[in-house]
């Protein structure tokens, strides 16, 4: 019985992935090497026959020193089951580059789907960015400046933003305040020990810029850093009257807040399809 039941439920979680309806293209590089910025690349997930579907960007966290794309194919997979073309980034990792590399690399993406995602079925006016933990903070610097779309002589494409725990969204006042208390030193290998550049690259200040609607899903046990800049970010863009939507998850970690896309009927899904108004 126990065994009929767990081969049941491997082969429910096998079909919601989209084994066989995900089309799967790897290692597309959006950015060359250049002298200041090396060359990376994308995963790109699309139903099968997909056309003009809705598309999501993600940007993956790990403190801006670590991860990779490839360790979120199972989100891809499960989106592209939902009806939504995403598409995974890597981009540069600290100490290597920081901060304002990494802001490059992720518009460049972004520039990059706009341009090419309709040869995978997306529709480049219906495009939201999303990250979890650094990946936030890097998905709400596209979505909320000015600048690195000036820098690239266009305008912001996308339609939304969905923020998963993001760090770093006031990292000037973080790492002002609190990084005694805290010991975040160790975030000067993307920040440096420049105040100018912790401000320069904290979303917060950047929030009269916006025109474009946010999505901020933050969990109950995340980190304290997380959860202090959050909170700074939200009332700053209540009091400017800016569109922010909030999801709070009761006893979650931080961690926890990204691996729940494994499972497909997770709460994470059915607030970024509702965000984005897949299905509605």
């Amino acid at each position: 019985m126990k065994q009929s039941f767990f081969f049941l439920l491997v082969l429910a979680m096998a079909s919601s992935c989209g084994v066989l309806r995900t089309d799967r293209t790897k290692n597309i590089t959006y950015m060359e090497a250049t002298a200041s910025l090396p060359q990376k690349s994308l995963n790109v997930f699309a139903p099968k026959k997909a056309k003009n579907a809705p598309v999501l960007i993600f940007i993956h966290g790990g403190s801006w020193h670590s991860g990779r794309k490839e360790i979120y194919d199972f989100m891809g997979n499960r989106l592209a089951a939902k009806g939504v073309v995403s598409v995974i980034i890597d981009y540069p990792l600290a100490p290597a580059y920081q901060l304002p590399a990494m802001e490059k690399a992720s518009a460049l993406a972004v520039q990059w789907v706009k341009e090419n995602i309709a040869s995978y079925g997306g529709d480049p006016t219906n495009m939201y960015v999303s990250g979890h933990s650094a990946g936030g903070h890097l998905a709400a610097l596209v979505a909320i400046k000015d600048e690195p779309w000036k820098e690239l002589g266009t305008t912001n494409p996308l339609k939304g933003a969905i923020l998963n725990d993001p760090a770093g969204l006031d990292w000037y006042w973080f790492l002002t305040e609190l990084k005694e208390k805290y010991n975040k030193e160790d975030n000067y290998d993307a920040f440096t020990a420049d105040p100018t550049i912790w401000k320069t690259y904290s979303p917060i200040y950047f929030l009269e810029e916006k025109e474009i609607p946010l999505l901020v899903l933050e969990g109950e046990r995340t980190y304290p850093g997380i959860k202090l800049t959050v909170e700074r970010f939200r009332k700053a863009a209540e009091e400017k009257g800016l569109e922010l939507d909030y999801s709070f998850y009761p006893k979650t970690k931080h961690i926890p807040m990204v691996t729940q896309f494994y499972f497909p009927w997770s709460k994470g899904y059915k607030d970024v399809l509702k965000f984005m108004e897949v299905g509605q």
